[in-house]
């Protein structure tokens, strides 16, 4: 692993008196009024650590952009940074908040119109071999290996999480940048664990043992949570984990094939799981839903993404603060763990001038390096600091820990051993008619989780409407 060179270090542990100085400025410049706000942030001790980068980040001044991203906290907290980007670049730069049932819909319009309305674009990974096989974005190694515009030895593209990396790129080329990103982990009551016994799950067959031993209809505590709320991103989250632990394979003989015999196991243990132990309503949930209820007591262990920590640890609305303990994502019959292999991570649009491109780049490299990250991490001063961040030296450092350290015991080494160990690029069936076959897959999984078909049914019909979309 790259570790941090001793100018970065200097650099990020001077960074907190920075992000004190710019929450000063954020309240003059909120006094004086919006012309103001730029020259209040751009401090020069500011920039300083960007300008360690053996590049001219002037290179493309004057030029505009506009990025389009989710409206959630971790891109809050790299708008707030936006002067300083503009003081350090001369690029004007614009954000427009697009909810995420809308961004990949508004993305691909505006890339396959070549209307370049968004540079750049907070990008869903499945998207990346749609995009690719239409040349709607910018093979990234030639901004990385050109010295004008990346100073390897600054930037660390290698520090970015390899998972992540891999999920961005197609046949090994790199078509995305990470920026933010999640694993799914075991989140665990540990005071009802400790009362029962209990070890979190190792296994598949543990995790239901565990969940059977917690569930108490008396104390309206059930065993285990996973979300089923119908959505490529939603229930086909969970599934594909669950149907790679059984040792799926999504491609036969170059072909995709989702009613294997693995694939009715799996749909069978999910359906078995939540008719069990979980809610009723958990069929229609999505994960706040199920971090809510956690978070109200009535859920023992669920399985879902480790950034829920920033909802199920607020104090304001959380009854089991202090309560909470992680651990990886259990292995399946076949032996794996797999977890998902989640980012938002940010392309080139292929439709813009090389001017706006290479302006596009420095703002995905500004947002992308360990600076920003941890500027936006565990140096953030505001109530939501990012847990997603994309530099495995921050996840390791000191300052990140201390930061995380109220989310729950073993937070960190159960991300961090799934980010290393548990994740699988073939997660999910990584090809360009994904958005199609995550919706059909998604709509075959919850006709099999409210009992409307039994699983091999759901799949064999699922598998006969993907052989017209396969044509």
């Amino acid at each position: 692993m790259n570790q941090r060179d001793p100018d970065d270090q200097n650099s990020l542990s001077t960074g907190r008196r920075r992000i004190l100085r710019q929450g000063a400025a954020i309240g003059l410049a909120g006094a004086l009024g919006p012309q103001f706000v730029g020259s209040a942030w751009a401090q020069p001790d500011d920039l300083a650590p960007y300008q360690r980068a053996k590049i001219n980040w002037k290179q493309a001044e004057g030029e505009s952009i506009t990025v389009a991203v989710i409206p959630a906290s971790y891109f809050e907290n790299l708008i707030s940074l936006q002067p300083q980007f503009e003081a350090l670049t001369g690029i004007k730069l614009r954000f427009e908040k697009v909810p995420p049932g809308q961004i990949r819909q508004k993305a691909m319009l505006d890339l396959s119109s070549k209307t370049a309305t968004y540079a750049t674009h907070a990008a869903d990974p499945m998207y990346y071999p749609l995009y690719v096989s239409n040349k709607w974005v910018e093979p990234l190694d030639k901004y990385l290996n050109d010295a004008s515009l990346t100073d390897p030895a600054w930037f660390r593209y290698d520090d970015i999480i390899k998972a992540w990396r891999e999920a961005d790129s197609v046949d090994g080329k790199p078509f995305g940048i990470p920026f933010d990103g999640e694993v799914t982990v075991q989140v665990y009551r540990k005071d009802l664990y400790a009362a029962k016994n209990l070890k979190p799950a190792e296994t598949y067959e543990q995790l239901l043992s565990n969940a059977k031993a917690l569930t108490d209809p008396a104390e309206r505590i059930h065993g285990l949570a996973i979300r089923g709320f119908a959505g490529a991103g939603q229930n086909m989250y969970v599934y594909p984990s669950i149907f790679r632990g059984f040792g799926g394979s999504w491609m036969h003989d170059g072909k995709v094939v989702v009613n294997s015999p693995e694939a009715v196991k799996a749909l069978e243990w999910y359906v078995d799981a939540l008719t069990n132990y979980a809610p009723p309503a958990v069929r229609n949930w999505n994960w706040p839903d199920i971090a809510d209820a956690f978070s109200q007591g009535t859920i023992a262990t669920y399985l879902d993404a480790h950034s829920s920590a920033a909802v199920i640890n607020n104090p304001e609305k959380s009854k089991v603060v202090g309560k909470i303990a992680y651990a990886r994502w259990p292995k399946g019959p076949s032996g794996k763990r797999v977890t998902s292999i989640w980012n938002w991570g940010f392309p080139v649009n292929a439709a813009l001038s090389e001017k706006q491109k290479r302006a596009t780049w420095l703002f995905i490299q500004w947002a992308s390096s360990a600076e920003t990250q941890a500027r936006t991490s565990y140096l953030w001063t505001g109530p939501a600091r990012r847990s997603g961040v994309n530099r495995m030296s921050i996840w390791r450092s000191p300052e990140f820990a201390a930061a995380m350290k109220t989310a729950g015991d073993n937070f960190i080494p159960a991300a961090l051993e799934s980010l290393e160990h548990d994740t699988d690029v073939d997660w999910r069936p990584r090809v360009p008619q994904w958005p199609a076959i995550g919706e059909t897959m998604a709509t075959a999984i919850q006709s099999a989780l409210v009992g409307q078909k039994k699983p091999k049914e759901a799949l064999d019909d699922a598998q006969a409407r993907l052989q017209q979309i396969l044509k």
